[in-house]
């Protein structure tokens, strides 16, 4: 069995085998990068399947089924999100980094239901109390959250409303002005 090659200049995957498709870079360049090789092989959709050995009780499944469970008990879990937001400015960066894993996962894997983003959406913009707090929290990573939602749809990875996606440039326009110091026109 030949080992997977790591490419040149990225840091090394000492956690590859971890189940936390979030969390793991490595995970996220070996089992999405080698779907996408796959896929260009084969000229079909490959089956990718994870196995979760983190309990005794071990589970194998679909990649897509593991990016759902993620979604759900991360990104889109309050006890998740809130847990981070109570860190403070640190806990908006993951939150941020979570958001980021899952457009790579997308544009690696295209196993990420329009659901997740919808509700990443609902949860982080949507909802003005939520917004004022990333923001005053860490304006830098809520840009990057704005900044991603924006590049997941524009890639064709989330369909949306007309009305989220302007309501998303409109903020991205303000989080960039507070972060600048740039006063709002009176």
């Amino acid at each position: 069995m030949t080992q997977p090659t790591q490419a040149r200049g990225s840091p090394p995957c000492s956690d590859a085998g971890r189940q936390d498709p979030g969390a793991a870079r490595c995970g996220l360049r070996l089992i999405g990068l080698g779907a996408l090789a796959n896929h260009a092989r084969i000229k079909r959709e490959p089956a990718c399947y994870i196995a979760d050995t983190t309990t005794a009780n071990a589970q194998v499944r679909s990649l897509s089924e593991t990016i759902r469970l993620d979604s759900r008990t991360k990104l889109l879990n309050p006890k998740w999100y809130e847990g981070m937001l109570n860190s403070g400015y640190e806990g908006v960066r993951e939150v941020a980094k979570r958001l980021n894993f899952t457009l790579g996962w997308s544009a690696t894997s295209g196993q990420v239901d329009n659901f997740v983003y919808e509700e990443a959406n609902e949860t982080f913009i949507n909802d003005p109390e939520m917004r004022k707090r990333l923001m005053e929290l860490n304006p830098h990573s809520f840009r990057r959250i704005v900044g991603t939602l924006l590049e997941v749809h524009g890639r064709g990875y989330w369909e949306t409303s007309d009305a989220n996606i302007e309501q998303l440039q409109e903020l991205y326009q303000e989080v960039e002005d507070r972060i600048e110091g740039v006063a709002p026109a009176a």
